[in-house]
Order: C-alpha cells, then structure tokens, then sequence
C-alpha cells in the first residue's frame, strides 16, 4: 500500500494481512489478504505498531456487517440445509441498503446440530436476530442462531397475527392458539426496542 488515494470496489484485494497491515472498517480478512466490503475510498490509519486499512464510502452510511455483529434480518427463503435472509440492521443502525445473509442448518443451534430441520426454525416472513460470522463469500455474509438470544424474534400466523413465544421451540397465534415450530430468541430487555 502506498500514500496515493486508492479508488476500490467491493471484493477487491487491498493488501497483506499481516501484524503490521490489520483489517479495518470497510474491509475483511480472508486468506492472509486484506478485502474491501464496499465502494470507497482506502484509507490507512497509523496506529502504533501497525496500519489499519479501511474503506470509506462517500455515501453518507458505510455501515456493514462485520463478524461478531449483531443484525436484524427478514428471512426469505427456507430450504433443507439453509435460509436465506436480508439483513436490514446492525444493532441499533437502521441500513441505508440491506444485505444479503446465509443461515446455515448448522449454525442454527448450538447443540443437536445434526438434528436441525429448518422448516421446524424458520418461514419466509420471520424477522431474526443473528450474529455474522467471518466472511466466507464475497456477496453473502453467514449468520448464525446458535446463542439462546438470537433466533426468531417476529413471526406472524397464517391469520396474519403477531405470534408470541410460548417455549424455545414454539410461537403461538393469539387468534386460533394454534402453534407453530421455531427457533424462538430469548430476546433481552434492551433488544425489544431494536426489533
């Protein structure tokens, strides 16, 4: 890397990743390289031992997912061994732009893995909270349910009610009581107003 301002796309190899070149904001690290997430301009930040190469957008919102974050998702598509969602927020940040996500069968749980059905998890329509998982493929980003507060969090009836949890694996219709199989989330007081 040199001083001279670096146009990138996103997927684009930035640089060794290595103790003195660290993966920052707008980037990620696969292989011992150092990858660009978004359009925008590089930018290395000195720090003591070490430069940190980021990417900055020049929209107003470069927000993306980086692994260890928390999201909210829309599931879309529930298949055997995995779903596919649209990631509509970080945390408390509302995105400008959603992403695409992968829920796979066997980052749902963290125990009886082999186990999982994801029809018994998840259904088109359901909002969930997940934790992204290091990057693996450059236009998707993995999730992962396999923590007792993430998992479903919002799931309507085919009366078109808002269920409610009634056990880890069970949400109910309070219209018809008739209930329905989940990957329930123990959602914490300080999520509810993230949902």
């Amino acid at each position: 890397m040199n001083n001279e301002t670096l146009v990138c796309v996103p997927g684009q190899r930035l640089s060794i990743a290595d103790k003195s070149h660290l993966s920052g904001r707008g980037t990620y690290e696969r292989l011992g390289y150092i990858y660009a997430t978004l359009a925008g301009v590089v930018k290395v930040v000195k720090q003591d031992k070490a430069s940190l190469i980021e990417v900055r957008s020049s929209n107003e919102q470069s927000i993306v997912p980086a692994p260890g974050d928390i999201v909210t998702a829309k599931i879309t598509l529930v298949k055997q061994r995995f779903c596919k969602c649209i990631i509509k927020c970080i945390g408390d940040t509302v995105l400008s732009r959603p992403y695409r996500g992968m829920l796979r069968k066997e980052d749902v749980r963290a125990t009886e893995k082999d186990k999982v059905e994801m029809i018994k998890c998840f259904r088109p329509g359901d909002i969930i909270l997940a934790r992204v998982l290091p990057m693996t493929e450059v236009h998707s980003y993995q999730l992962s349910t396999a923590e007792d507060e993430l998992g479903v969090v919002l799931a309507d009836s085919e009366e078109g009610m808002s269920m409610v949890p009634v056990s880890w694996t069970e949400m109910q219709c309070p219209k018809t009581h008739i209930k329905e199989l989940r990957k329930v989330a123990k959602v914490l007081p300080e999520r509810l107003s993230t949902v």
